[in-house]
């Protein structure tokens, strides 16, 4: 993994363009593989199985207090047993680091 994980995101006012593709490629595989950049290349998302509603409700809350500490919050469907999780940075309209840094520390809640 990453350093991603340890850093925090930045204010998206410090972000005036989101990130080339080149750049979400290379962020991409600082992070586990099942995150996807989507066909437009503007989001990131990764989709997450568990074995009951109750584990994916604990995760649907741990996503949501990584995303209220780092003021960066992703689109998330959540069914009994699965989440996907779609992060990107709406201020610039496409991705940023703050996106791979939050997937990065989603990941880390299942290490």
């Amino acid at each position: 993994m990453s350093d991603l994980k340890t850093k925090h995101c930045q204010a998206c006012e410090g972000f005036s363009e989101p990130m080339p593709r080149p750049d979400a490629e290379r962020a991409l595989g600082q992070i586990d593989n099942g995150w996807m950049i989507d066909e437009t290349g503007k989001s990131i998302q990764r989709s997450f199985k568990f074995d009951n509603f109750h584990e994916t409700m604990a995760f649907v809350n741990a996503v949501a207090w990584v995303s209220h500490i780092e003021d960066h919050h992703p689109d998330m469907a959540v069914g009994f047993n699965h989440c996907s999780v779609q992060y990107s940075t709406h201020a610039v309209g496409g991705l940023t680091e703050n996106d791979f840094i939050c997937a990065a520390r989603v990941d880390a809640l299942l290490d």
